[in-house]
């Protein structure tokens, strides 16, 4: 679904990428831990094709096609969606409208989307306006559940959000990934159950998030360096044993 090969990219002569190589193959779920800083939401900004975050060398490759300089919205028309950890309010645009523009022209009921995110009442705001964090959150997965991508980017998904509402969000995005309830591997793979085609890439500093969703594999970056690949759960144990800078010195050894 998505390879990275030796990608880098630099920011005013500073290198904020360094060599990255990344594959996540077709419905798979992948989660990038690393701290604050260490260049997550600059990687899934370069993937998504935002301004600002020059290639200075390698390349994007999404269902085969090479989509390193192609522009954002092509990326979101081949099937690349984003939640945002921090998205704008955009004063003029009703929610409403977005997630109708999202649809990318299918027939798509946006109040029965928004019910299962209990997100009717705000359906005819401005787009984020006077919104909780758990509001911002819900709003940016019913944008993706209208767009349906077959590669997902969530930055931070469990930032600023409640218990309750992180639940909700779990479920959905389970749902959106076409996960369903979270179960052993062996069962998952069992003919008879539905072949997942959509992929992820799940972006955290905590790792919160491992409690509602299903991953397949696990990365760290750290300084702009991926320096892990392994079992989500056990990455994540380790880095709440040891921290971070413990995976620096793994991967040196």
């Amino acid at each position: 679904m998505l390879q990275i090969e030796d990608l880098v990219v630099e920011i005013d002569g500073r290198r904020i990428l360094d060599r990255i190589n990344m594959e996540i193959p077709e419905g798979e779920t992948h989660i990038l831990f690393g701290p604050n800083g260490s260049g997550k939401t600059s990687l899934m900004m370069t993937i998504m094709g935002f301004s600002g975050y020059p290639v200075t060398s390698g390349r994007i490759v999404f269902k085969g096609e090479d989509i390193t300089y192609m522009p954002i919205h092509e990326r979101a028309q081949l099937g690349i969606g984003v939640s945002f950890q921090r998205p704008p309010t955009i004063s003029g645009l009703k929610t409403r409208d977005l997630v109708g523009l999202c649809s990318r022209g299918r027939d798509v009921d946006v109040g029965a989307l928004a019910e299962q995110l209990n997100f009717v009442p705000f359906l005819d705001r401005d787009v984020n306006r006077n919104l909780s964090g758990g509001e911002i959150k819900r709003s940016e997965l019913l944008q993706l559940m209208a767009q349906q991508p077959e590669l997902v980017l969530l930055d931070e998904p469990e930032s600023g959000v409640d218990l309750e509402n992180i639940v909700l969000l779990g479920d959905v995005v389970n749902t959106l990934l076409e996960r369903g309830v979270k179960c052993p591997r062996s069962l998952r793979e069992h003919s008879h159950l539905k072949k997942r085609t959509k992929s992820a890439l799940v972006i955290t500093h905590t790792g919160h998030i491992l409690d509602y969703i299903t991953a397949d594999q696990g990365q760290v970056l750290y300084n702009g360096h991926l320096c892990c690949m392994r079992n989500a759960r056990e990455i994540l144990k380790w880095i709440r044993e040891y921290g971070y800078e413990e995976c620096i010195r793994c991967a040196a050894d």
